[in-house]
């Protein structure tokens, strides 16, 4: 039975204000400790100089070590190629760590740092894998065990694999803590490693302070032309997920488109949950599906300027392309309008009081988690490298795409549960699996919790299965690790941005002492 919200206007969530406001418009970072031309040039000639290690090395577990420093300190994207040829020649991590008879070695229970590889190796198993199930538990038990006798920085390093796992760990997160954990204590200490990360990480934060006052500049100017007062205000964290994908210099572009689409998606989201009524849902709806400016005479006042800006900016990020892949643009125009129909199922759903199966909620809520939109959006705008091939892939929303929605809506659907859902929400997955189920709100978590850890198996198994497109999986699943750190502990760093903020000073604001 329908609603009397069917008529009626919500009422607008109170998100609050962006932490940041205009910081990054007028913000005016500390020089460089050395020039930019310096520093450049000493990068090229440590470059040089680590890239013979792998020359040097002979022995496995010393070439192992160095792509793991490297890996840790976010510099291996200086070293694709080397680390490929390396990682061809290692065979059988996992025999190391065990018996013949498939058990494991007790004597790796008094080996931390052997606990913590296993750890992090076995997390990337795959579907029907039950050694590397068995190793999860038995090193993370291990690991519990002795966490709180572990001297620092291994301390640290085990805190934070039991948190998130380093396979599903952000390569700029991990390389904030690791610089400072990298020291002459290391067994593979290289003062030009560690040298070469902090200019590496320095140069890209001087890049990236750039684009934040640039798309900073560009939010304030569209919000203020819209004028919507009901969204969440969120375009740094839009640029942090975007950056979280790809925060290498030559991705400038990418960066700034993404974060665009990003944001216009937040406010299409916002506007279906939190203020359009029913009939406004589905004009909206409808003038997205035709992609025709004249269909704004249909809308509200209040939507008629975002309306025609959602359309002024796709032909501005068709406008950015290269001429011979203009045409993709047509794959981001595509996604939003599928994007637009999921928020249009839910409304439906939330204006009618109907409360779905666990099954109907997750086929419609899986895909508004946008990470199906998010991950063409990525492949569209990353420039020659990629194919049709890939952007068929990911706008078919297989097996890395779909389990990545999977990892952001579940993750978010238990902050939600644990935060208290906002009553303009329409019933999550954990909900409607206790009502279907007639469990309790523990085994409808502990459910959920397990549909993660499916999804990240699935994940893993696509880097085996879809070699050909593996920068493509590897960009998407960037994604899936960014909502690892914004839902961690069951939190939501994005609409609840003012705890995620420390975390982001780090990367965007505060350097790292040469």
């Amino acid at each position: 039975m329908a609603s009397a919200s069917c008529t009626a206007p919500k009422t607008a969530s109170e998100f609050h204000p962006t932490v940041w406001g205009d910081f990054f418009i007028s913000y005016e970072p500390p020089p460089l400790q050395q020039s930019e031309k310096w520093m450049r040039e000493r990068s090229d000639q440590l470059r040089k100089v680590v890239s013979q290690l792998f020359d040097a090395f002979d022995g496995v577990a010393e070439k192992m070590n160095l792509v793991d420093t490297l890996q840790r300190l976010g510099i291996d994207h200086l070293f694709e190629e080397e680390i490929a040829t390396t990682l061809n020649i290692i065979h059988n991590v996992f025999n190391k760590f065990k018996h013949r008879d498939g058990s494991f070695i007790i004597d790796i229970t008094k080996n931390p740092k052997g606990l913590l590889s296993l750890y992090d190796a076995a997390n990337l198993l795959t579907h029907n894998e039950e050694a590397l199930q068995k190793a999860i538990l038995f090193s993370r038990h291990h690991l519990e065990l002795m966490k709180s006798n572990l001297k620092s920085p291994l301390a640290e390093q085990v805190s934070r694999a039991l948190q998130i796992p380093l396979s599903r760990t952000l390569k700029r997160v991990e390389a904030i803590s690791y610089i400072l954990e990298y020291n002459v204590h290391e067994q593979t200490y290289n003062p030009s490693i560690l040298e070469l990360a902090k200019l590496d990480f320095n140069l890209l934060q001087h890049i990236h302070q750039r684009e934040l006052k640039t798309i900073t500049q560009w939010w304030e100017d569209l919000s203020n032309d819209i004028g919507l007062d009901y969204i969440r205000d969120r375009i740094v964290e839009c640029y942090f997920w975007s950056y979280s994908i790809y925060f290498e210099e030559e991705y400038t572009r990418a960066r700034m488109i993404l974060a665009k689409f990003f944001m216009l998606t937040s406010l299409l989201d916002d506007t279906y949950d939190t203020r359009a009524t029913l009939e406004e849902c589905r004009k909206l709806n409808v003038a997205i599906q035709s992609w025709d400016e004249s269909d704004v005479s249909v809308l509200p006042d209040y939507l008629k300027k975002f309306f025609l800006k959602v359309m002024s900016n796709f032909v501005e990020f068709e406008n950015e392309l290269e001429p011979h892949i203009k045409h993709r643009n047509a794959y981001n125009r595509k996604v939003f309008q599928l994007l637009s129909g999921y928020y249009l199922q839910e409304a439906e759903w939330f204006h009618h009081n109907y409360i779905p199966s666990f099954k109907e909620q997750i086929e419609v809520s899986v895909m508004s988690a946008g990470i199906q939109a998010l991950s063409v959006c990525i492949l569209v705008v990353m420039g020659d490298i990629v194919t049709e091939e890939a952007l068929e892939w990911a706008i078919g929303n297989n097996d890395a795409v779909r389990a990545g929605g999977e990892v952001a809506r579940f993750m978010d659907d238990m902050a939600a549960f644990k935060n208290g859902r906002n009553k303009l929400d329409v019933a999550s997955s954990v909900e409607c699996y206790i009502k279907e189920y007639n469990v309790t709100s523990e085994v409808a978590l502990a459910k959920i919790g397990s549909l993660v850890e499916d999804a990240w198996k699935t994940i893993n198994q696509a880097h085996i299965d879809r070699r050909e497109l593996l920068p493509f999986v590897h960009r998407v699943t960037n994604l899936s690790r960014s909502m690892a750190i914004l839902f961690l502990d069951k939190r939501d760093a994005y609409t609840y941005s003012k705890d995620f903020k420390g975390t982001m000073v780090s990367h965007f604001i505060k350097t790292i002492p040469l």
